[in-house]
């Protein structure tokens, strides 16, 4: 497996886990539908939390939340109302960016509540 690719998987362990420990709910983790894909879906209280995780070992060339480009906010969007409509869920969502630094067995976790709106 890729360094980089165990990274990724290593992170969203990391923060599913912060998620847990926050009091949120774990509904999903790598959800995919076609080429839809969300790491993790929660609930927190009565909101749906679509959670994009970005994991580096360095913030050498900016912050990891800093990769989430418009075009993966968008396909996050199609992806949330994908999933919302095939669980015919009434609920309010919310999109949050889970930002992860990892050096050695350090690990920083920045968690970004309503990192972006859907616009429409």
């Amino acid at each position: 497996m890729a360094e980089f690719h165990e990274l990724g998987k290593n992170g969203e362990a990391i923060a599913s886990e912060f998620l847990r420990e926050k009091g949120y709910k774990i509904l999903e983790t790598n959800w995919r539908k076609g080429p839809l894909e969300i790491d993790i879906i929660a609930q927190k209280d009565k909101t749906l939390v679509i959670a994009e995780v970005k994991t580096r070992s360095t913030n050498y060339f900016g912050e990891p939340e800093e990769f989430v480009t418009r075009a993966k906010q968008k396909n996050l969007i199609k992806a949330a109302n994908t999933y919302i409509l095939y669980h015919n869920l009434d609920v309010e969502a919310r999109f949050d960016i889970i930002s992860i630094l990892i050096r050695g067995e350090q690990y920083k976790v920045h968690h970004i509540e309503d990192a972006f709106y859907p616009t429409l």
